[in-house]
C-alpha cells in the first residue's frame, strides 16, 4: 500500500500543477499581488522601527529575520494543507467526501497532494531573499550549530503549521462546519509577526499552549538570537524543535478520531 501511494503521489502533484499553470499570466500576477501585500506588512513594521528604533528589544534586522522565518514556515506548511483542508468542509457538506472513502488511497494523502498549492510561491519568493538578507545583517555570530538549529526550527515550524491546519479542517468531519476556526487561527497567526514579549501574559500563554503559533516564529528565532523567551525561558530551544513532530502526532490522532466520528453527508 505504501509503495502504491508513493507511485501515485507524483502523478497527483503533476496533474494539479499543470492545471494551476494553465493560465500562467494570471498565476504570476496573483503571486505578484501576494508579494506586494506581504511586502506592505513588512514596510509597516519598518515604519514602526524608524520611529521607535526597537520593538520589544528587537532591532530592524532581527524583526526581518522573524518576519521572513514566520512567512517561510507558514507558506511551506500551508502549501501542503490550507486550501485542501479548507475545502474539506464543502466536500463534507455536499457528500462528495464519501467518494474518497471508497478509493484505494488515503483520503488525507489524496486531498493534500491532489491540491498541492503552488500559489504559495509568492510567499516563498519574498521570504527566502529577506531571510538571507536578515541572516547577513543581524548582529549575531553564526556557527554551524546555529545554522543547523535555524534549518531544523524551520522544519519544525512547517510541521506544526501543517498539523494545526489539518486539525482544523478535520473538524468538519465531525461538525460539518469548521472554516470559522480558520478565522481564529489567522487572527492569532498575524500576532506572531511580532516578538512574544510585547503581548500581555495571557496572550503569551495562549500562543505557546492552546494556539501554539509562537512556536513557529518568535520562540525559535528568539532562542536562536539569545532573546529572553517568556514562560519557556531556557526550554525555548528544545520546545521549538520538538513542537513540530509532537503536533504532527497530535494531528494524526485527531484526524483518525474525526474519521471514526464521520457519519456521511446524512449526519
Amino acid at each position: 500500500m505504501l509503495l502504491h501511494h508513493l507511485r501515485v503521489i507524483p502523478l497527483l502533484v503533476r496533474m494539479h500543477v499543470r492545471s494551476q499553470m494553465e493560465y500562467r499570466g494570471a498565476f504570476w500576477l496573483d503571486r505578484l499581488a501576494q508579494i506586494l501585500s506581504y511586502g506592505s506588512v513588512f514596510a509597516t513594521i519598518g515604519i514602526l522601527l524608524a520611529r521607535f528604533q526597537t520593538l520589544g528589544g528587537w532591532t530592524w534586522p532581527e524583526l526581518a529575520l522573524l518576519f521572513s522565518f514566520q512567512l517561510l514556515a507558514y507558506s511551506l506548511g500551508a502549501a501542503m494543507s490550507f486550501v485542501q483542508l479548507r475545502d474539506l468542509e464543502e466536500l463534507v457538506r455536499l457528500g462528495t467526501y464519501d467518494t474518497l472513502l471508497v478509493k484505494p488511497f488515503s483520503p488525507w494523502a489524496y486531498l493534500v497532494f491532489s491540491g498541492l498549492n503552488i500559489g504559495y510561491a509568492g510567499h516563498i519568493i519574498l521570504a527566502v531573499p529577506l531571510l538571507c538578507w536578515a541572516v547577513l545583517s543581524v548582529d549575531f555570530a553564526w556557527t554551524a550549530a546555529s545554522v543547523e538549529f535555524l534549518l531544523a526550527a524551520i522544519a519544525s515550524a512547517t510541521l506544526l503549521t501543517g498539523a494545526m491546519i489539518t486539525m482544523i479542517g478535520a473538524t468538519a468531519l465531525m461538525w460539518v462546519r469548521s472554516n470559522h476556526l480558520f478565522s481564529i487561527f489567522f487572527g492569532f497567526w498575524e500576532l506572531t509577526r511580532y516578538p512574544l514579549n510585547i503581548f500581555p501574559g495571557s496572550i503569551q500563554l495562549t500562543l505557546i499552549t492552546a494556539v501554539p503559533l509562537a512556536l513557529t516564529s518568535s520562540v525559535p528565532v528568539g532562542a536562536l538570537l539569545g532573546k529572553p523567551i517568556p514562560i519557556l525561558g531556557d526550554w525555548a530551544e528544545p520546545v521549538a524543535l520538538a513542537a513540530g513532530p509532537v503536533w504532527v502526532l497530535i494531528g494524526i490522532a485527531h484526524w483518525r478520531y474525526a474519521t471514526r466520528k464521520y457519519q456521511g453527508a446524512g449526519g
